[in-house]
C-alpha cells in the first residue's frame, strides 16, 4: 500500500487481535491516532487508542483460550492457554500456557510454559518460570560496522534444593527440581550475580541452625559451537554461623553447565559434608547479552 497524499506513515501489518500497526519506512510499532486510521479506512477505538481492521469477540476468545486475564493497551496477543495474566502496554504477547504473570511495558514477551513471571520495560523475555525480567530496549543496535541485533535484558531467579552428604547436587528453580534449570541462549554472553545461602536442619554429623552466607559473581560465554566458558570474578563469605564457637563451614557452590536433552541451562552446583542435611537457596541476578543475528 502506497503513502496517501500527506501522510507518513502507512498500515504496516495487522496482528491477531484485529488492530493495526503502521510504519513510516523505518519503525514498524507506530500507533496511529483516530485522523490517520480512520484516513485509511480503519475502525478507531478511542477507549483502548486501536486502529482496528476487525473487531472479535474477546468474550469468546477468554472463553476458549484464555481465563481471567486484564489487558490494558493495544496490540496485545495472548495464546492458546493464558490464565490470570495482566498486561499493561502496547505489542506485548504470551506465547501460551501461562499463568499467574505481569508484563508492564511494550514489545514483551513471555515464552510458552512459562508461569509465574513478570516482565517490564521494553523488549524483554521471560524464558524461565518465577523469574523477573527488565527489557533492555528494542534488539538492533547500530555500529560503525553493522546493525546487530542483540537481546538485552536483567533478570532475577530463586534456585533451591537440599543435599545430605557431600554428593555435587544441582539446585533448580524455585526448588521444583529434576530439569528445572536456567535455561539460556546460544551466542550469549551472561554475567550473573549469586547470594546463596546454606542452613543445617538436621543430620547425624549436622547442628540445626548453623548456616553460611556468600557471593559469587562471573560471567559465562555460550558459543553455538564452541560450548560454555565460564569466569569467576569474585567469591566472597560474608557469614557463617557455628553455635560450637567454631569457624563455622561453608559448604561449596558454583556456577556449572547443566545443559539436558539438548536445551542450554545453567545451574549452581552445590555439596557439604556426609551426614548433614541442609538447605540451600539462592538468589540470581542475571545480566544477558544475546546476539540473534551474528554467530560465535
Amino acid at each position: 500500500m502506497e503513502y496517501l497524499t500527506g501522510y507518513t506513515i502507512k498500515p504496516y501489518e495487522t496482528t491477531n487481535s484485529g488492530v493495526v500497526v503502521f510504519t513510516d519506512g523505518t519503525n514498524n510499532d507506530i500507533l496511529a491516532n483516530q485522523v490517520q486510521c480512520e484516513a485509511y479506512g480503519y475502525t478507531y477505538d478511542s477507549a483502548s487508542g486501536a486502529c482496528s481492521a476487525y473487531n472479535i469477540n474477546n468474550n469468546l476468545q477468554r472463553n476458549v483460550n484464555n481465563i481471567h486475564n486484564k489487558i490494558n493497551g493495544a496490540g496485545n496477543t495472548t495464546e492458546l492457554g493464558t490464565n490470570n495474566v495482566q498486561i499493561n502496554g502496547r505489542s506485548n504477547t504470551t506465547k501460551g500456557i501461562n499463568s499467574n504473570c505481569l508484563i508492564n511495558g511494550s514489545n514483551n514477551v513471555i515464552a510458552n510454559g512459562v508461569s509465574n513471571a513478570t516482565v517490564l520495560g521494553v523488549g524483554g523475555k521471560s524464558d524461565r518460570n518465577g523469574e523477573l525480567v527488565i527489557g533492555g530496549g528494542l534488539e538492533v543496535i547500530d555500529t560503525a560496522d553493522t546493525s546487530t541485533d542483540c537481546s538485552r535484558k536483567v533478570s532475577t531467579v530463586n534456585l533451591a534444593g537440599t543435599t545430605t552428604d557431600n554428593t555435587a547436587t544441582k539446585l533448580t528453580v524455585n526448588g521444583l527440581g529434576g530439569t528445572n534449570y536456567i535455561n539460556i541462549n546460544e551466542n550469549s554472553i551472561v554475567g550473573f550475580e549469586i547470594y546463596i545461602t546454606r542452613l543445617e536442619v538436621g543430620g547425624t554429623s549436622g547442628t540445626l541452625g548453623n548456616y553460611s552466607y556468600r557471593n559469587i559473581k562471573g560471567a559465562v560465554r555460550i558459543g553455538e559451537t564452541s560450548g560454555m566458558a565460564f569466569i569467576v570474578g569474585m567469591t566472597r563469605n560474608i557469614a557463617k554461623y557455628d553455635s560450637g564457637g567454631g569457624p563455622g563451614v561453608n559448604g561449596s557452590a558454583a556456577m556449572v553447565d547443566s545443559t539436558t536433552g539438548g536445551v542450554d541451562s545453567i545451574s549452581i552446583e552445590v555439596s557439604d559434608r556426609n551426614n548433614v542435611n541442609n538447605v540451600w537457596s539462592a538468589t540470581v541476578t542475571l545480566h544477558e547479552l544475546i546476539a540473534t543475528n551474528i554467530r560465535f
